[in-house]
């Protein structure tokens, strides 16, 4: 082994040197009560024609209401319904079919827009019947699929 011959200085130290404290501002400090005001503030009411307000909800459970005549599945569950919009008394549902050849491509639209219409705090309803994005089985929700022996 080759020895190191540089030369090292060795320096006694008493002590470590302690950290600096730490500077308090006393005018600084909150007070106790600082989240009064938070927790005083009620919640905003959710507007009922958003999702999760009341007559929303009314909405897609009448939807849920509605079956399709040669599938045991109802339309919203069956991925036919692709958006649900209402604004102060007026619903606007957006849905496709399963094909546009389907034989109640004529009858399904106004039966979504009496049920829907049907709704309290619905004033009126109106249908957009769309093919553009079309539907396939991957739209159904996870029910849907266990009922048809999908999953």
């Amino acid at each position: 082994m080759s020895e190191d011959t540089r030369p090292y200085t060795v320096e006694n130290v008493e002590a470590a040197p302690s950290a600096p404290e730490r500077p308090v501002l006393q005018d600084a400090r909150r007070k106790a009560d600082y989240l009064e005001g938070f927790l005083s503030q009620k919640p905003a009411a959710p507007d009922p024609g958003a999702p999760g307000g009341s007559v929303y909800d009314q909405v897609i459970q009448a939807l849920r209401e509605i079956y399709d005549p040669e599938i045991p599945v109802n339309i919203y569950d069956l991925g036919l319904i692709y958006g649900v919009d209402i604004v102060d008394d007026h619903a606007v549902v957006t849905m496709t079919l399963t094909t546009p050849h389907c034989p109640v491509a004529e009858s399904m639209p106004a039966e979504v827009e009496i049920r829907v219409g049907s709704v309290p705090g619905v004033g009126s309803a109106e249908v957009n019947l769309v093919w553009d994005p079309p539907w396939d089985p991957q739209k159904m929700s996870d029910e849907a699929k266990l009922e048809l022996g999908m999953l």
